[in-house]
């Protein structure tokens, strides 16, 4: 069986128009109609973006006591 797949959009009166089938005159078709999943919108996915960044002593070493080189 051939599957052909047509996103269209429901019109204002609830129909839906397909056009330009690629079956010929006459030919018996099997129509199923399903809404599309659009995925949940993530919420604050980003929740730090767009603050301000404080850096306080941003030159100071980090860690210095951690290098085993300065042991």
């Amino acid at each position: 069986m051939q599957a052909h797949r047509i996103k269209t959009t429901v019109q204002p009166d609830r129909s839906v128009t397909l056009e330009k089938l690629p079956f010929t005159a006459g030919q018996p078709v099997e129509v199923t109609v399903l809404p599309i999943q659009v995925p949940p919108a993530v919420k604050d996915r980003y929740p730090l973006r767009g603050m301000p960044i404080q850096y306080s002593d941003p030159t100071e070493p980090v860690a210095e006591t951690e290098w085993e080189a300065a042991r």
